[in-house]
């Protein structure tokens, strides 16, 4: 195995510069290790290689003439539900198994404008509605830390893209935890950009729960991947203006203040996750930042009602509706979910009601941020889920409770209804079967900074994946 393979976006740029490294090279090295670990790990479903080098050549080209854009020449995964003009675009499902897009998604052409090069489109479950990754048209995308389990969804194959080393970034996005979840279980850096800061394209940029945005395999990477991919658009009226651009991240956090409440009050935690969540807290604390236990005290009760209302009647229709003509060729987690999202809904969802559920949900919240810069809590419970279950009709323990639906045991989506807030996932640690857990690094509403300040001196207190011997499926 190559180490180029695992070369940060950050890092290539710079050899590029240097004339030291060829995007060809990086593409190469890339692909040979897709080809290497994508038999086990089936994290595309579809890639044009022959096409990425080439275009990784017209890239080496552009540094050559002093003509590079902002990420010219790095290696990217689209996700699949993404499209991009003139390719497949299934969105996980046999439904849309012979769909060619016409056009690409704002996030994808900006992807394609700051210069990456795509590789492959990367696999979701079907329509992108479940926390983990698989359906009936491209199989089981597997953890490259541990194949038995699953990567996180629906992001889930860029997720595992990142961590095997077969792309460099990766799109994404995060109705529920998309993004973040993936995020987590692969050991990778995931950003949920407050509301509006990424474009989306009609219906969904209508959703406040709905946002785009990437993975990356660092926190700096994940800051350049951002500034690619934020700001307004003229297909989505809801995107802000003007365009918002981190600058260079200050990883000081001395005298910052740092809340922790790993479980929000209200969710079951895997013992693992809860201990990783509090050595990452510590860690800050060694780094001279202020940090402090708080209960933020959240009623899950109230999370998966405000949920389920706010999907039952908008996302998990929409799928119903395709269930309604194509109940046949569905996956079963699909049309669980569905179901799910209408029995908390009810028959007659009430809108009024998930907006004062939202309310109080966000009343504790407000009150730890008004105090503190940012808040830290687990990204997901459990330890992992088995890849080749569905969790279509059982639930799972997490933390010893025996949850009715695997999403019970999911912190993301608190911040999918607090839309405004920006949420940095990044790695805390391992789990005792290998797979990796992750912390969610909330700001205050549309403070991006500081989320990243906080990653940046997490990542430097405690590394992820800089040695070899970190990588998975070593030879």
């Amino acid at each position: 195995m190559t180490d180029l393979a695992y070369l940060t976006a950050a890092e290539a740029l710079r050899r590029f510069a240097a004339r030291e490294l060829s995007p060809v090279e990086l593409m190469d090295a890339v692909i040979a290790r897709a080809e290497e670990t994508e038999p086990t790990v089936n994290a595309f479903c579809f890639t044009r290689y022959d096409e990425a080098r080439a275009e990784a050549a017209q890239a080496e080209a552009r540094w050559s003439r002093g003509e590079a854009r902002p990420l010219e020449g790095i290696p990217l995964a689209i996700k699949d539900e993404m499209p991009v003009a003139g390719q497949p675009w299934s969105m996980g499902s046999l439904v849309y198994r012979d769909l060619i897009a016409e056009e690409t998604s704002p996030l994808a052409q900006r992807m394609l404008d700051a210069g990456c090069v795509q590789h492959a489109r990367s696999t979701t479950p079907e329509f992108s509605c479940a926390g983990f990754t698989q359906s009936r048209i491209h199989g089981v995308t597997r953890n490259p830390w541990n194949p038995e389990y699953g990567v996180g969804g629906s992001s889930g194959g860029s997720g595992a893209a990142l961590a095997a080393g077969s792309a460099t970034l990766a799109g994404g996005s995060d109705i529920g935890g998309s993004i973040r979840i993936p995020a987590s279980f692969n050991g990778v850096v995931g950003f949920k950009a407050p509301y509006g800061r990424v474009p989306v394209e009609p219906p969904f940029n209508l959703d406040v729960y709905c946002h785009n945005g990437g993975l990356a395999r660092t926190v700096e990477d994940m800051r350049l991947f951002q500034n690619a991919l934020a700001g307004p658009h003229p297909m989505d009226h809801r995107s802000l203006r003007p365009k918002y651009e981190l600058g260079p991240i200050d990883a000081d956090v001395r005298g910052l203040r740092i809340a922790v409440c790993p479980d929000l009050g209200c969710f079951p935690l895997d013992p693992e996750v809860r201990a990783n969540t509090h050595a990452a807290a510590e860690a800050l604390r060694d780094a001279g930042a202020d940090v402090r236990e708080v209960e933020v005290g959240l009623d899950r009760a109230a999370v998966q009602e405000a949920f389920g209302i706010h999907f039952g009647t908008i996302f998990a229709a929409w799928i119903a509706g395709m269930a309604a003509e194509h109940r046949d060729e569905m996956t079963a987690h699909a049309l669980a979910f569905a179901a799910y999202a209408e029995r908390l809904a009810g028959e007659r969802p009430d809108v009024y009601r998930e907006l004062e559920l939202e309310a109080a949900i966000w009343t504790p919240v407000a009150a730890v941020l008004e105090d503190h810069d940012v808040l830290l809590c687990a990204t997901v419970g459990m330890r992992g889920l088995v890849a080749d279950d569905e969790y279509a009709d059982h639930g799972l323990e997490v933390g010893g409770e025996e949850t009715p639906f695997y999403f019970d045991g999911i912190l993301t989506p608190v911040f999918n209804i607090l839309s405004s807030c920006p949420v940095l996932s990044v790695p805390s640690g391992f789990a005792d079967n290998g797979v990796p857990t992750g912390l969610q690094i909330v700001g205050r509403t549309y403070d991006d900074a500081t989320t990243f300040r906080v990653g940046a001196a997490l990542e430097r207190e405690r590394p992820w994946l800089d040695a070899p011997e970190r990588r998975p499926m070593q030879p």
